[in-house]
Formats: C-alpha cells, sequence, structure tokens
C-alpha cells in the first residue's frame, strides 16, 4: 500500500517570494548591506544622544566659553577630553553632533511622515471622484510642482518665522505634492482592475473601496519613493538652517552646526563645520542608497 503523498508545505510570511527577493539583492551587495548597517547604528546613536553624549550642548550651564575653539583631542580647563574638539560657544563637537543628528532625523521623519499623509489622501481622493475634483487637485499639484522647493520653503519661513515645528511645516507643504501625483496615478491603474467594478457592482460604499481596496494595492509604490524622500526632506532643512532660516540656535541640527563653523574655515579651525558635514553626507548616502535598492527591488519590471 502506497504511502499517502505529502501535501506541500506552505512557506512562511517570512519567506514569500517578494520579501526574500528584497532580503537577497540587499545581502548580496556589500554596499547596500554596509549603507544599511551604517543607518542603523546612526539612527541609534540619534534615539540614545542624551544618554551617550559627553555633554548636553543644550544645557548653557554646562558650557564653557573658555574652552571654546579647542582642536580635537585637547582637554578644557574642566578636565574633559574633547574629542572632536569644540565650537566657538565651547560645546562639545561630538555631542553636538549627536543631538544635530537627532534633530535632523526627527525632522526628516516627521515632515516625510505629515507629506506622506496629505500626498496619498489627494491622490486618491483625486483618482476616486476625478471630474473637477482630480482637476482641481491636480493643478494646485502643477503650481506647486512649477517652483524650486528650497524657493517656496524660503519663503514661506521668511513669513511666519524660524522653528523646528515650522520647518516641518514647510518641507511637507514642499513635499506633498509629489506623493498626490504618484499616488493618483497608482490609484488610476488599480480603478481599471476587475476587483474595483466588483466591489463597485456590489454596491459598496465610496469610502470603503477608497480605504479597504485602492489604499492597500496603489500605496507601495509610494512608500518606495518616501524611503529615499527622507534624505531629501533632511538635505532640504540642513540648507535652510545653513541660510539661517531653519531650526533655531537652540537646537542646533547638522545644517546649523554647519553655518556655525563656516567662518572658522579659513582660520584652520574647520573640525567645527567639517566633522558635521561628515555626519550630514554619511546619514544622507546611507538613506539613499538604502532607499534606492527598495526602489529597485520592489520595481515590478526587474
Amino acid at each position: 500500500m502506497n504511502a499517502p503523498a505529502k501535501a506541500p508545505a506552505i512557506p512562511d510570511y517570512a519567506d514569500t517570494p517578494l520579501r526574500e527577493k528584497v532580503l537577497r539583492r540587499i545581502r548580496n551587495r556589500p554596499t547596500t548591506r554596509g549603507a544599511a548597517i551604517l543607518l542603523g547604528i546612526m539612527v541609534a546613536l540619534a534615539l540614545l544622544a542624551p544618554f551617550i553624549a559627553p555633554q548636553n550642548p543644550h544645557d548653557l550651564a554646562a558650557l564653557s566659553v573658555m574652552d571654546n575653539r579647542l582642536p580635537p583631542g585637547e582637554t578644557g580647563m574642566n578636565g574633559m577630553t574633547y574629542w572632536l574638539g569644540t565650537d566657538s560657544q565651547g560645546r562639545d563637537m561630538l555631542s553636538a553632533i549627536l543631538y544635530g543628528l537627532r534633530t535632523s532625523l526627527m525632522v526628516g521623519l516627521t515632515a516625510t511622515l505629515g507629506a506622506l499623509f496629505i500626498g496619498i489622501s489627494a491622490g486618491l481622493v483625486a483618482a476616486q471622484f476625478g471630474g473637477v475634483v482630480d482637476a482641481v487637485i491636480m493643478r494646485v499639484v502643477d503650481f506647486m510642482l512649477g517652483f524650486p522647493s528650497i524657493l517656496i520653503a524660503l519663503v514661506l519661513l521668511a513669513s511666519i518665522g524660524r522653528g523646528v515645528d515650522k520647518v516641518i511645516l514647510a518641507i511637507v507643504l514642499v513635499q506633498w505634492a509629489q506623493y498626490a501625483r504618484l499616488m493618483r496615478a497608482s490609484a488610476l491603474v488599480e480603478r481599471r482592475k476587475e476587483y474595483i467594478e466588483a466591489a463597485l457592482n456590489f454596491g459598496l460604499p465610496t469610502r470603503h473601496i477608497m480605504i479597504a481596496h485602492l489604499l492597500p494595492n496603489s500605496v507601495g509604490s509610494v512608500l518606495v519613493v518616501a524611503s529615499i524622500s527622507i534624505a531629501g526632506a533632511i538635505t532640504l532643512e540642513a540648507t535652510l538652517s545653513f541660510l539661517g532660516v531653519g531650526v533655531p540656535v537652540t537646537q542646533p541640527s547638522l545644517g546649523l552646526l554647519i553655518a556655525n563653523g563656516f567662518e572658522f574655515l579659513l582660520s584652520g579651525e574647520y573640525w567645527i563645520a567639517v566633522f558635521p558635514g561628515i555626519a550630514l553626507v554619511l546619514l544622507i548616502g546611507s538613506l539613499n542608497l538604502v532607499g534606492d535598492r527598495l526602489r529597485r527591488s520592489f520595481n515590478v519590471r526587474s
């Protein structure tokens, strides 16, 4: 008597073809793997900054003007060794970079999430209702995309003033339009498929069709683009802070730290601007490499 044939094992969610493909592409490329590890380290340093930083650069009572512009490795009057030197206000550059990294990541992530929410909502509404609603939303999107991002952010911040919340608002208003256009294009493709027609024939409410059907099947490409746009948001914030209209001096980001040390470059005190610049380049580079690899991995044409 023949033994009954074993049923084929059903793969776990972790072993689905798409997930396996993405993980394999990341593992097989040392550059992407190294960028992912570097990004994880920088995020961990930013989160743990209050616990591992030798000094709180926001606490004015902990700063000593007598220790200003000390070179890397110099010992201050309080006996503390400043491994990356100090700036013109006597702040430890290592501590300032850790806290600046925290501010830059917070601004970039928060602004990207806000722009994602507005862009996805606007694109989904435009694709679902069409007609006049679609025309109005897309004309606003075209108007926003017709101007340079830095120009819109500069005009807005010049009107409402400096501040972390104001910088986040400016970046959200700059970035939401690209997500709205991409979401609309993806949702229009999905609306032509049979399962949407079946949902309409069953008389399902429009809100249910948008949230339960269009949104989960259209948002994937938008999220992948957002992973790359985080680096763009951090770059825009650093540019605004460097120009003096971004975050306040009491809560410096990497861009503001670079701006504070720019005037000392010609005097040989390079560390005030160079070390924050290196941290910013590493952060943006790792984000771009990881985001680009995710975009290629989720590209169905590849």
